[in-house]
């Protein structure tokens, strides 16, 4: 096990080079850099991409004479365009910048973002403890319900109560959550009918004023509505995965052969099919939270006003602020194998019979 561990940790240092070069020659190609939306800005053609345009906001002037090969820079002093291509780190070629990003990001140095004054690690810690709730609480809430139903409906399989939920959850699966999020919103948030739950953020301006139990009651007074709209999605998958895995244990000739000792319906469910049917539900459990975590759901994070790491991600392409894009893509990827990993490592630990070093030639 411990070559196979090896040669996986050894694999990701390829594998992150490569997402980080076709990214990185992506983004060559992209219009509106970093360089255009300041220039949008100070001659006024654009939205506040960013609030910090220079370091120490330094003076321009126009030149009716200048040229620069960036579009709406016409007028504008070839010094300033020059000094803004210092900032941003474009004095340098592709290759050299490149090479640069990679050696810093392998020591986790992953610098400052261009349009806020603040460390790209301090910005991601930031938006981490709205991804936090949002993922742990899917994740778990999805499993505590989705596992039990699924067993259900295999055991039940055929039967009434396997059609009608059934037919829940592909509702349940179709219905976009930003759409559900938008009706919980209209009917329970000040909308048009009731008053009863918060809009914005994952706590009440006066939190810090609040006793524990008061915080805690807080604290889920405002996930509600998010998590109820997030939730529906995972529930749905996660209990037809559960149901099918059952179904696939159960019909297997080890449980004819259980039943034919004489066990009852439950010893053999619990004893024999859970284990083997379980195995791919509880080793997907670290990439279910990981994907929860990271990505969440961009709509309903900006329709509940919950500033987590995917809203960070998908302003920063908006605001071309490469530094967050670049270190955000890196630190999800290499958390992203090493869930791979530990997923893999998992099915050792529910299944000790497999093996991944041990392969027949």
């Amino acid at each position: 096990m411990g070559a196979y561990i090896l040669r996986r940790l050894l694999l990701m240092i390829p594998t992150l080079f490569g997402i980080m070069a076709i990214s990185f020659i992506v983004i060559q190609f992209a219009p509106g850099g970093p360089v255009e939306q300041v220039i949008a800005n100070v001659t006024g053609q654009g939205g506040g991409a960013s609030d910090r345009l220079t370091g120490g906001g330094a003076d321009f002037q126009f030149d009716s004479g200048g040229e620069s090969g960036y579009r709406g820079a016409q007028g504008l002093d070839p010094e300033f365009i020059a000094q803004l291509e210092r900032q941003f780190g474009f004095d340098k070629p592709p290759l050299e910048r490149f090479g640069l990003m990679i050696w810093n990001y392998s020591r986790f140095d992953f610098g400052e973002s261009y349009f806020r004054d603040i460390t790209v690690i301090d910005l991601i810690i930031e938006k981490m403890p709205v991804s936090i709730s949002l993922g742990l609480w899917i994740t778990l809430i999805s499993y505590v319900i989705s596992i039990p139903l699924g067993i259900r409906k295999a055991v039940k399989d055929g039967s009434a109560f396997d059609v009608w939920t059934s037919g829940i959850v592909i509702i349940a699966y179709a219905i976009p959550g930003f759409l559900f999020a938008i009706l919980l919103m209209v009917l329970f948030a000040g909308g048009s009918f009731f008053d009863w739950f918060p809009l914005r953020g994952l706590t009440s301006e006066n939190w810090s004023d609040l006793s524990w139990p008061q915080r805690i009651l807080d604290y889920f007074w405002h996930l509600t509505l998010p998590l109820t709209a997030m939730v529906l999605s995972a529930f749905a998958t996660t209990t037809l995965l559960t149901k099918n895995s059952f179904l696939e244990e159960i019909r297997k000739q080890y449980v004819v052969t259980a039943r034919a000792k004489g066990l009852s319906e439950r010893q053999v469910l619990y004893r024999h099919v859970f284990r083997n049917a379980m195995l791919i539900i509880i080793a997907g459990f670290p990439g279910a939270f990981i994907s929860a975590f990271f990505t969440g759901s961009l709509l309903i994070e900006n329709i509940f006003s919950l500033d987590g790491l995917g809203l960070l991600g998908f302003r920063s392409v908006l605001d071309r602020d490469y530094p967050v894009v670049f270190a955000t893509l890196y630190i999800f990827s290499l958390i992203g194998l090493l869930v791979a990993l530990l997923s893999d490592l998992m099915y050792t630990w529910i299944d000790p019979r497999i093996d991944f070093e041990r392969r027949d030639v």
